[in-house]
């Protein structure tokens, strides 16, 4: 089953997707606690199996144009994201460690954006890069979770678009600018998705394509991931925990479009705005790791470059 948020008649709410509508389940959620936006509610419902699938069929319909879509979640605890997770863009970027030597890092929760939203680019001298990810948020607490048990931890998979400024400065502030997080725009049960093996990862720039990659050639695969960080820090419900990006990324610049797509999971596309933008205050543009000057070719899955 497919999940949204969005916003209806002034107030925020939690649906199910059922085609050119969805379903407000605000009557099945129970007592919202203040402060808990309804798409938490749900996910805990859904980590607890507390969710009666069988009234959801007896909701009204709500037609799409009533309604303004919001952040997945709008509201994470954490954003925990891999670092150099395939080995492509390890080669394009010329790290020498990847995420079994980096571990994860923290993106801000306030840097979420909703699909159909515009990316806010903060500074007029700095390069700012597209990086598409599958993501899946935590459906119930995991602690020490094993990588036999991980999956039994998730509420469902989603889009997800780590947006990058270039630099020297600590990945965390990089990547944390309001805006930076686009994700969504559906959190797809795991049942739905099935095997991630099979799942492609397609990002383009106006159009044209910049990332295409399989799900199977993460270096850490999803189960490993959640393992790793559970060991490190408790993950809650509504957590978000994104796999990291294959080659193929490159700049984006006021005026452009960017869209990811993953086979099983939807398409998630944003704008992208310079709109008071200022000069940045920090030094570190000529310093950390330098993406390519040029847009790196895209690999077809048969492991041939593409013109």
């Amino acid at each position: 089953m497919k999940f949204a948020s969005y916003k209806h008649e002034g107030r925020a709410i939690a649906a199910a997707v059922t085609g050119p509508a969805v379903r407000d389940l605000t009557p099945l959620l129970g007592e919202i606690h203040s402060g808990i936006s309804p798409m938490r509610r749900l996910i805990d419902l859904l980590g607890q199996n507390a969710l009666d699938f069988s009234k959801i069929g007896t909701l009204p319909m709500v037609p799409m144009h009533e309604l303004t879509i919001s952040p997945l979640v709008p509201d994470p605890g954490k954003i925990v994201a891999a670092p150099v997770n395939y080995h492509d863009h390890q080669e394009e970027m010329k790290q020498l460690g990847d995420v079994s030597a980096l571990g994860f890092f923290l993106k801000a929760p306030s840097s979420v954006l909703a699909d159909g939203g515009t990316v806010q680019i903060p500074y007029l001298d700095r390069r700012f890069d597209q990086e598409g990810e599958l993501a899946f948020v935590v459906g119930k607490q995991a602690r020490h979770v094993s990588v036999e048990d991980a999956l039994d931890h998730m509420a469902g998979f989603t889009c997800l678009l780590d947006i990058t400024m270039r630099g020297g400065e600590d990945r965390s502030t990089r990547k944390s600018f309001d805006t930076f997080t686009p994700v969504g725009p559906f959190l797809v049960t795991p049942d739905e998705v099935g095997e991630l093996s099979g799942l492609t990862l397609q990002t383009r720039v106006n159009g044209e394509m910049r990332q295409d990659a399989d799900i199977k050639d993460l270096i850490w695969g999803v189960p490993e991931f959640l393992s790793y960080v559970s060991s490190v820090v408790t993950l809650h419900p509504g957590d978000i925990v994104t796999m990291g990006t294959p080659a193929g990324v490159g700049q984006i610049n006021n005026g452009d479009i960017v869209e990811v797509e993953i086979s099983g999971v939807g398409a998630l596309k944003v704008a992208v705005s310079d709109e008071d933008a200022v000069l940045c205050p920090t030094s570190g543009a000529s310093s950390g790791p330098q993406a390519p000057q040029e847009i790196t070719p895209v690999r077809q899955r048969s492991g041939l470059v593409r013109d």
